[in-house]
């Protein structure tokens, strides 16, 4: 993760990499952000005081979950994704499921159906897995939908985009990806 420094001498992270000026290059996980704040790497990076507060960590986080967010809306508005019980099963079926996306409170009977009805169709599809990163108040949102709980993604471009930002993510939290 790239690190930049603010007009007033604040560490700024560079999510998408296109903020001007030197940067500084950290491990883009929690653990690697907390102990580089705390050993003052940033001011021997960019060679002057800055100020990189504690709540940096949480920042990059904040700003790394909104990226991944607005992958998954993306990618509902480019139809490579499709929300609802129903639905998913239906994708299932069709065998252009790459990844399926449930909420991390959703119930363990719903995800253990759709995960028996992803084994069925494993071996014809490229389905990789199941993200489990944001709750469903957060997937919602995204959506714009009431009570998003599971949802498939489809092959294509923008499918591929949100599961590389959800790699970020889980990299960043320091979790895997697929449960």
């Amino acid at each position: 993760m790239r690190f930049v420094l603010g007009p007033d001498a604040t560490v700024v992270a560079d999510v998408k990499n296109v903020l001007p000026g030197r940067g500084v290059w950290v491990t883009a996980t929690r653990s690697k952000v907390e102990e580089a704040i705390k050993r003052r790497v940033f001011a021997r990076g960019f060679k002057e005081q800055v100020n990189a507060e504690e709540g940096l960590a949480d920042q990059l986080e904040q700003l790394l979950e909104q990226g991944t967010l607005s992958a998954m809306s993306i990618s509902r508005k480019a139809g490579n994704l499709t929300t609802g019980f129903t639905k998913v099963e239906a994708a299932l079926a069709s065998g252009d499921v790459i990844a399926l996306v449930h909420a991390v409170d959703a119930s363990e009977d719903g995800v253990k159906k759709l995960a028996a009805r992803a084994a069925g169709v494993i071996g014809k599809a490229n389905l990789q897995g199941a993200v489990r990163l944001f709750t469903s108040d957060q997937m919602s949102l995204a959506l714009g939908r009431e009570n998003v709980i599971h949802a498939a993604l489809l092959n294509g471009q923008a499918g591929r985009n949100f599961l590389k930002q959800a790699q970020r993510l889980a990299t960043y939290r320091e979790t895997p990806l697929f449960c």
